[in-house]
């Protein structure tokens, strides 16, 4: 899953180098044609962003873009080799866990006097994405898409439950019983007798497909998992976002929700954590062994592209005790600083945060442009094709919905504590409560160092 960045982040931080190996972007830009290599992760969204470079050097013909795309797993160990080298890409597609150690270490240029010379209207993205990529008051990135979290679901296996869309549009979810979200997932798990969850003689020893399928190995933030939940009932990651400095991880109500997510594993509507597949949510509901998982917007090709296996459609994130809330984030483009063409970068960047790019991303429907006129193009683009995807946006939309991924400094700490001291949880080893406070403490003394 592209943003998931537990693991790349605990590489990415193991080798970051402290000090920049190559040139500053004050380097003059090359006289003449010019090469901008330009980095991205996403297979799927590659042949957009090649469509979005043929169109910039076409009106650019003395700016050529040659794309690299390497899987998000070797992403960032890639990207550290070749700055500790200094021959990183020119442009890197960047996301906000990463960016604020790309800052600390001079790698990713301040954009802000190019965006001010050349009138870029922040206004024109969706709201909160625009300042989740300025530190101490400069800019490392203009918004490039957005994406929402929500409920995929197996359409054939939720009717045989007898469930509706309508009906799963109405769950309710809360850390004490599950709310009707919890019945829903109980009446998806089925065992080998053909008895549901809430059969009284159901046999949670021998499950042949499990109502949902988590993310367990979902970093310091739950964004495909416990963190949306733990948000509607009324859990905050920090004192301030972006930047703050006090995490909030010993709060009750997030200690609440870990520990109700654990316990459906030992009910048996959940693969325990240790038998939890490596191939991830996405192909086990594929090969039918679980009947849905919470996900994000840039999944959608994965459940209702060609290659899905088994029919599935989308239902919104279930009513909390504080209402309905999804992370809602979103990816940038950074300049490295080490680059030889700042010049030219900059107008690829540009590009990239324009109408001129994103409208080419709207209309090939692989994710939501971080432009609002766009992510209108990119819903009729979807509902062309028979894609009913309005949850993500109607999520996106509504007041009060919708929360920041925490952007702070010590990410890579952060992620791997929290992870690794949640593993303890899932393992059925330590208490939420106990877990958390030993996290909590940790983070602590991160944010405690000069």
């Amino acid at each position: 899953m592209r943003r998931n960045v537990r693991l790349a982040v605990a590489v990415f931080a193991a080798t970051l180098p402290v000090t920049l190996a190559a040139c500053s972007s004050g380097s003059p830009a090359a006289a003449g044609p010019v090469t901008i290599n330009y980095a991205l992760w996403d297979s799927g969204q590659l042949p957009a962003y090649q469509a979005c470079a043929d169109a910039f050097t076409a009106a650019n013909p003395t700016i050529k873009v040659k794309i690299t795309q390497t899987a998000w797993g070797q992403y960032w160990t890639n990207l550290t080799t070749q700055m500790t080298a200094g021959n990183a890409p020119d442009v890197f597609t960047d996301h906000v866990a990463y960016y604020p150690n790309f800052v600390k270490n001079h790698q990713i240029m301040d954009i802000s006097q190019q965006v001010a010379a050349d009138h870029v209207d922040l206004t024109q993205y969706q709201t909160g994405l625009a300042e989740a990529w300025v530190k101490d008051g400069k800019r490392y990135g203009l918004p490039k898409d957005w994406d929402t979290i929500a409920i995929a679901y197996n359409t054939t296996m939720a009717a045989k439950a007898g469930y509706s869309a309508a009906d799963l549009a109405k769950l309710t979810w809360n850390p004490t019983d599950g709310g009707s979200f919890e019945q829903f997932i109980a009446r998806m798990t089925v065992d080998a007798n053909g008895r549901n969850g809430l059969d009284p003689q159901f046999d949670k020893k021998h499950v042949k497909t499990y109502g949902i399928e988590l993310a367990y190995d979902d970093g310091s933030t739950g964004q495909s998992s416990w963190g949306n939940l733990a948000a509607s009932n009324g859990f905050t990651f920090l004192d301030k976002n972006p930047f703050g400095t006090k995490y909030h991880y010993t709060d009750p109500a997030l200690a609440q929700t870990i520990s109700w997510e654990a316990s459906l594993a030992g009910k048996g509507y959940a693969p325990a954590y240790d038998k939890n597949s490596s191939l991830g949510p996405d192909a086990v509901l594929n090969a039918g062994k679980a009947a849905m998982t919470m996900t994000g917007s840039w999944n959608i090709n994965t459940y209702m592209g060609s290659t899905a296996t088994q029919k599935f459609a989308f239902a919104p994130l279930p009513v909390g005790p504080q209402g309905r809330k999804t992370f809602m984030n979103g990816l940038s483009d950074a300049i490295y600083t080490g680059t030889k063409h700042p010049d030219q970068a900059w107008q690829w960047v540009k590009f990239l945060g324009s109408t001129g790019c994103q409208d080419i991303i709207a209309a090939k429907g692989v994710v939501f442009p971080a432009i609002k006129t766009d992510s209108v193009k990119a819903l009729a683009t979807h509902q062309a094709a028979g894609q009913d995807v309005k949850v993500f946006v109607d999520e996106a939309s509504a007041p009060g919905g919708t929360l920041t991924y925490p952007v702070t400094d010590h990410a890579d700490q952060v992620t791997q504590e929290v992870q690794t001291d949640l593993e303890s949880v899932w393992l059925g080893q330590a208490g939420a409560s106990d877990a958390l406070a030993k996290a909590q403490k940790a983070v602590d003394g991160y944010f405690a160092q000069p």
